[in-house]
């Protein structure tokens, strides 16, 4: 697993651990995919997204990726 300038865990938190995962990605605290309809785990609970069930933002491995992507296809308006 690869550990650089786009991970890294904040063990201070209050809220650390907020995913039932054994490691998570920080960098992504507030989801940048929230206002999208993304490809992770989430339900609605009214007018808000519940995205307590969802890991992919904080993959070590390949969250970075996910959410470039789909910035990008927000940008191109493909999403």
């Amino acid at each position: 697993m690869k550990f650089d300038s786009t991970y890294f865990e904040n063990h201070d938190c209050e809220y650390y651990p907020c995913h039932d995962t054994d490691s998570i990605n920080c960098l992504f605290c507030y989801c940048p995919l929230y206002f999208m309809q993304c490809p992770g785990v989430y339900t609605m609970l009214g007018n808000v997204k519940d995205c307590s069930k969802c890991t992919i933002t904080h993959n070590p491995n390949k969250g970075w990726k996910i959410v470039q992507k789909y910035l990008q296809l927000q940008q191109e308006k493909k999403l």
